[in-house]
């Protein structure tokens, strides 16, 4: 049984890369005329994604920072 479970899954594997394999060979490539040091604009999305990025290591921080002081809060109390 251990040999037939690991004969279908060497099959499943390579129908995977021969089913995968042909399609690469009809990528084409791009054109060679463009300029290869031309600047990628930075869309809105982008700029979205480092705001929200920001404000929640902002809010970690903020966390921390309440959690740190709770603490030493609690053993000033204690004694």
């Amino acid at each position: 049984m251990k040999y037939f479970s690991s004969a279908v899954f060497f099959a499943t594997i390579l129908l995977c890369v021969f089913s995968v394999l042909p399609v690469s060979g009809y990528a084409q490539l791009g054109d060679p005329g463009e300029d290869p040091d031309a600047l990628i604009p930075i869309d809105g999305g982008v700029v979205l994604l480092i705001a929200a990025g920001v404000g929640y290591g902002a809010k970690k921080i903020k966390e921390q920072r309440k959690r740190k002081t709770a603490v030493v809060e609690n053993k000033e109390n204690k004694y």
